[in-house]
């Protein structure tokens, strides 16, 4: 048995997966901030009596978290020391020099995760063809080891110039670390983020450094404690590329993990799509915290070479901390169940961006919430059952969930309760269905192109609305969407990208130059996929190369699909690709920037069993909720989601509840329960 264990701001979800008969067993429960292991470990007990299955049946465990995130975003990581090259000490807090928006002055840049007293210089110097300039100085390198010894740093991050085209300054550092500090966590820009770019490659080695000593105590615990329970395996890490790795891997690398649920989620989504016969959907995640969406084209989550951690401005680029390794693009669109919604300073209502999290929770939880959250107006709305969240287990409070929308929305802006709790849930919808509009835009496509894949515990109550403003047409809100971040980490294969930077004109490569870049991108991939137990063999290994015109100051990813003529392959794939993001192609040089090699282990087949289900018995109840169509309240039909067979179908306005989540179906529209146990959602066209 398999068992997936995702860790979200509020809560943590658990699958378990027979492979034997595919049989799914689901948990959701309130993630403990202060211990997370401690909330995995009562999931996992709950989930093992569940299935009535013993600790010594699961063979493998896939975790994803928030640790990682949440350590730079609540900056709880330790202290940390930045080491780099004589002359570039403030290259942390000059970063870009960007401003993400001209016109405000009281702009405030985010801060580096490391104090400007704990950053040093050592003499030594590359160019940009890695040729030395400076030679390296040893004895200053040992004078910072001992500054360093006595600021009582944890780690260290290491960013030389240029270091990514020679690595021989960053190891010589490291070496001198380990004499003097042989306990310190030490990472090297040259392993870490070997990318053009030194403040980019700066801030991920930082980043790095400030979460690793976290992450290794945090794995030792949960490890431990898995043992004492009596499962005795190696974890496999969702990485944010929506790969998993052995914990070694992610001990060395928990960069890689930032985005790891998101990640989750979207291969959830490209399964359910694959399964009901969607080849192109947008996954459409909403948990308690955020929500996001990721475009997944040809079934393959469209993946970013970066991106932005711990943001100032919530939705604008450049106000965070960048980091350089790969993720599935996914982009967060909104507020979460559990965000906060206020009046503004212009009278108007705004959700989000600060969350009740799990503790103390929407005022609804009854856990001394008293702020006014998403969850609390879908409570209102009636979309959710105030006695059988998460399948009974959790009580709601609709006197508190009104208390609460009462005293800040309703009384200010002098609105009845339910006009307040649809102010809120209306504003939630349009703005994640703008920024979901954008956002495929900016890849060139539309998002009536594509069916929307709603998961997450709120995504379903929301998916249908955000889905009208976005003019899609079919929702598909697959079997167990509040967990599907978990049961996405079943389905990723075992994987590991390395890049490294190599700027160089394409006319000036041939078959025999591109080999030799690529052969210590393919060696390191397939020790790291090795590590995990995939032999080797029967992997899937794949290249490509960021291009872009001379000049330029971004690049476009082109696969390397011809190893016999790889020049004339990229350039046709680079001009394509351009092509189809920016109308047309430029003249003039074509230079190749980044390498990139992937492997791949085999995709775990996996074909969910839904549950046995007799036709005609699975209406529940019938109970008022918020009808757009009527612009009231209606009396409408409870579906129990376990109850509905394959090929039954229901027409709103309608909800179906399962445990982990509610499937709002509204006026007009009709679901279908699939083969796949999919519900097949189809909105009327609009006029």
């Amino acid at each position: 048995m398999r068992i997936g264990v995702d860790i979200g701001g509020t809560f943590t979800d658990l699958v378990l997966l027979d492979p034997a008969n595919g049989r799914l067993v689901n948990g959701k429960v309130l993630t403990t901030p202060d211990d997370p292991s401690r909330g995995v470990l009562t999931g996992i007990a709950a989930l093992l009596a569940r299935a009535a299955a013993a600790p010594a049946d699961i063979a493998q465990v896939i975790h994803g978290t928030t640790l990682v995130a949440n350590a730079i975003i609540e900056r709880k990581g330790v202290r940390t020391a930045f080491v780099t090259t004589q002359g570039f000490r403030d290259l942390l807090a000059m970063a870009r020099e960007w401003r993400w928006d001209i016109y405000d002055l009281d702009i405030t840049p985010p801060a580096p995760l490391v104090d400007r007293a704990a950053c040093f210089e050592v003499p030594g110097r590359l160019d940009a063809q890695g040729r030395e300039i400076t030679p390296f100085d040893e004895a200053a390198a040992r004078q910072v080891a001992d500054a360093i010894a006595r600021s009582g740093a944890e780690a260290v991050a290491v960013c030389f110039l240029h270091s990514f085209r020679d690595p021989a300054q960053e190891r010589r550092m490291a070496a001198v670390l380990a004499a003097r500090l042989p306990d310190i966590a030490v990472s090297l820009s040259s392993e870490i983020a070997p990318a053009l770019g030194e403040y980019e490659r700066a801030s991920t080695t930082v980043a790095n450094a400030y979460v690793q000593p976290v992450f290794r105590r945090y794995i030792s615990r949960l490890a431990a404690q898995l043992l004492a329970m009596g499962i005795g395996v190696d974890l496999l890490l969702m990485q944010s590329d929506g790969g998993t790795a052995h914990q070694n891997t992610a001990l060395r690398m928990p960069i890689r993990l930032v985005q790891s649920g998101p990640a989750g989620g979207a291969q959830a989504a490209a399964l359910a799509g694959r399964l009901s016969g969607f080849a192109d959907v947008m996954a459409f995640d909403m948990g308690g915290t955020t929500a996001k969406a990721c475009l997944i084209p040809g079934g393959r989550p469209v993946r970013a070479p970066s991106f932005e951690v711990a943001r100032q401005a919530r939705f604008r680029r450049g106000s965070g901390l960048p980091l350089s390794v790969p993720a599935v693009d996914m982009i967060e669109i909104g507020a979460g169940g559990g965000s906060i919604a206020r009046v503004n300073a212009l009278g108007l209502i705004q959700v989000g961006p600060d969350s009740s999290s799990a503790d103390p929770g929407p005022a609804c939880y009854g856990r001394g919430g008293s702020d006014a959250t998403v969850t609390d107006a879908d409570l209102l709305l009636g979309y959710l059952d105030p006695a059988r969240f998460l399948g009974g287990d959790m009580a709601l409070d609709r006197a508190a969930a009104e208390a609460a929308i009462s005293a800040h929305i309703a009384r200010p802006l002098g609105l009845s309760l339910v006009a307040a709790a649809l102010g809120i849930h209306d504003t939630v919808n349009e703005a994640m269905a703008q920024a979901a509009s954008i956002h495929t835009l900016e890849k060139g496509l539309r998002a009536q192109d594509f069916a929307l894949v709603a998961i997450g515990g709120a995504g379903p109550v929301h998916a249908c609305q955000v889905a009208r403003r976005l003019g899609i047409t079919t929702v598909i809100c697959p079997a167990g969407a509040g967990v599907a971040s978990a049961f996405g980490f079943l389905a990723a294969p075992v994987s590991f990208e390395a890049a490294r930077a190599h700027l160089v004109p394409l006319h000036a490569l041939d078959a025999a130059a591109i080999a030799a870049i690529l052969a210590p991108l393919r060696g390191e991939t397939l020790r790291s996929i090795t590590e995990a137990g995939i032999d080797p063999a029967i992997c899937m290994v794949s290249a490509s190369v960021e291009l872009r015109y001379a000049g330029q100051g971004h690049e476009v990813e082109a696969a390397l699909t011809d190893e016999n003529d790889p020049v004339a392959a990229l350039k046709t794939a680079f001009e394509a690709n351009y092509r189809a993001l920016y109308g047309r192609t430029e003249p003039g040089l074509v230079e190749a920037v980044t390498w990139r090699v992937v492997a791949r282990g085999p995709t775990p087949s996996l074909t969910p069993l839904p549950p046995a289900a007799t036709a005609g018995t699975a209406l529940r109840a019938h109970r008022d909720i918020w009808c757009g169509h009527a612009q009231a309240m209606v009396r409408a039909p409870v579906y129990d989601r376990y109850g509905l067979a394959a090929g039954e179908g229901v027409t709103g306005p309608a909800v179906i509840e399962e445990r982990e989540s509610t499937t709002v179906i509204p006026h007009g529209a009709t679901a279908l329960n699939d083969h796949a146990g999919n519900l097949i959602i189809t909105l009327e066209a609009a006029a």
